[in-house]
């Protein structure tokens, strides 16, 4: 589809009048999608789609429109330039933008990723195999992902990259379950089967009589999943450059009042690291990283085309909203972890969450699956749900003890009209006087 998306630019640039800018975006996805049931394949299927978007651009208007491809060139050209002329029709009636920016320095980039991904089959034969005799309920989805930018001052660039992600629950009885997640861009079927094994040492755990905690504060160990809903929480709208300027950031207190996190804590936008595209939708090409946090203080902020025009910055993200999170490691070995947290709680999962106090980074939800009590580095039993209140200042700050030196890269598993291309890595983190108020 590189080549076709190229040629179809290459055509519809070509023939615009004098005056006019034209930014295209091509999406495609060719995705294998498996849904398993007590261990068995229930449901199996494969989404490949191809969409464009067009953005044409004339007197400081700008009108923007979306159509499926299908990979013929004839059809496809004619429906693009009809769809032209309905916006070259529209512009006239909009109003100027004043924050209207795209690319005017040509840039071209291209990158191929390597497919590295088994068979849909191969991987969930190993899933099943390790998984034999357990109630595995869950959901593989996997295959490439490609994005593509074209624009009439000349520019092209082009992106692809195959992933996976294996997103599963085992069940021991009624609710009890061990919820786990296995995604990536390379596949280890050695990694795949030790987590299953741990999942079953789990399952014997959950078994026994549920500890029922009194609210408090207790010493609490987070795994880089229960550490990635926190962290979505704070993303939302915690790192965008409007957001700060306009005072709606739960992190308002880094920026106005001088607050901090931990000296160990550094919040990168790791650019490079994920498997969305290094170009944004209006041809900006997006830095390798954007230092978010640094060492316990707020350092940039993330700055859309849109942000960037309004407050004169660069560019150098497409979304406000981070797509690839990655928080540093610490010295914490994960074989470890049990006995650094000595007596307290292991949170596998947290959701449900939301903010309490936004304008203090308070969180409050609950405990999911396979939270276990933990005494003198051993679990013992698991823990009934509780509901937790905590500041993002208290986890990641004053009450943060150690992040483990090992991450999680985990990809997200929205697949609404496509297949999500944004991603954290994460590590654990050991946390002293976690607030439990329910």
């Amino acid at each position: 589809m590189e080549g076709y998306f190229r040629q179809l630019a290459d055509t519809l640039c070509a023939a615009l009048p004098a005056g006019e800018v034209l930014l295209l975006n091509y999406r495609g996805e060719d995705s294998d999608f498996v849904r398993l049931n007590l261990n068995r394949i229930r449901q199996a299927g494969n989404v490949r789609q191809q969409t464009l978007y067009l953005d044409l651009i004339a007197a400081g208007r700008e009108a923007a429109a979306v159509m499926p491809i299908s990979g013929g060139l004839g059809d496809d050209l004619a429906r693009a330039q009809a769809l032209l002329g309905r916006l070259r029709e529209q512009l006239p009636l909009l109003p100027e933008d004043p924050h209207l920016n795209y690319a005017t320095e040509v840039h071209n980039s291209t990158r191929r990723g390597d497919n590295r991904l088994p068979a849909a089959g191969e991987a969930l034969e190993a899933l099943m195999a390790a998984a034999h005799g357990l109630d595995l309920v869950g959901v593989w989805a996997g295959g490439e992902m490609s994005h593509g930018f074209a624009n009439s001052l000349g520019q092209f660039n082009w992106h692809s990259a195959y992933s996976f992600n294996l997103d599963w629950s085992i069940y021991r009885a009624g609710d009890t379950a061990v919820k786990q997640n296995y995604a990536g861009f390379a596949w280890d079927g050695d990694f795949l089967a030790e987590k299953i094994a741990c999942a079953r040492e789990t399952l014997a755990l959950l078994g026994h009589q549920p500890r029922q905690l009194k609210p408090g504060k207790y010493r609490v160990f987070l795994t880089p999943s229960a550490l990635y809903e926190l962290m979505q929480m704070v993303s939302w709208g915690g790192f965008g450059l409007k957001s700060h300027r306009t005072a709606q950031t739960p992190l308002l207190g880094m920026v106005r009042e001088g607050l901090t996190l931990h000296t160990d804590v550094t919040v990168t936008e790791n650019h490079a690291a994920g498997p969305g595209p290094r170009f944004t939708r209006a041809g900006f090409i997006k830095p390798d990283s954007v230092g978010l946090i640094e060492r316990g203080e707020y350092r940039q902020c993330l700055a859309n085309r849109r942000s960037a025009r309004e407050y004169g910055v660069p560019v150098n993200c497409g979304s406000e909203h981070p797509q690839s999170l990655e928080i540093g490691g610490g010295q914490l070995h994960q074989d470890e972890v049990f006995t650094a947290l000595d007596t307290g709680l292991y949170i596998s999962n947290l959701w449900y969450c939301n903010f309490s106090d936004r304008n203090h980074c308070r969180i409050t939800g609950m405990t999911r699956f396979a939270c276990l009590w933990v005494e003198q580095g051993r679990p013992v039993a698991p823990v009934n749900v509780m509901r937790f209140d905590e500041s993002i200042y208290h986890i990641l700050g004053d009450r943060l003890e150690g992040l483990t030196r090992e991450h999680e890269h985990i990809l997200d598993t929205g697949s609404y009209e496509w297949r999500s291309d944004a991603s954290a890595r994460l590590p654990g983190a050991l946390v002293n006087d976690f607030t439990f108020t329910l």
